[in-house]
């Protein structure tokens, strides 16, 4: 018998996981997993992990480490919510040549 899902009528590839995602949550130090309940993103806990064992081993302090992650989900939030990225960069690099 197959098994029901939720995955409905959808072209897109379905993913094979390598870890459980709510045991890789469980497994992240209490300040990132806090980070990441309250992410307006859905970051994968893979990817906070990662991100955390580096800073960790450059001597980074947690509140460094949670202030990298505000500003790379500022700059991800920026990205989706500008329809034109490219064109606004070029914009933005005319208006820092044209002398005042």
């Amino acid at each position: 018998m197959a098994r029901a899902s939720n995955l409905g009528a959808t072209s897109l590839r379905r993913r094979v996981r390598a870890e459980d995602p709510m045991r890789a949550f469980d497994a992240l130090p209490p300040p990132l997993r806090r980070w990441l309940a309250e992410a307006a993103m859905p970051w994968s806990p893979a990817s906070c992990r990662r991100l955390w064992r580096r800073a960790r081993a450059q001597g980074e302090s947690v509140e460094a480490i949670l202030a990298r992650l505000d500003r790379a989900q500022e700059t991800c939030l920026r990205r989706a919510l500008d329809p034109h990225p490219a064109r606004n960069a070029r914009q933005a690099l005319h208006q820092q040549k044209t002398p005042r």
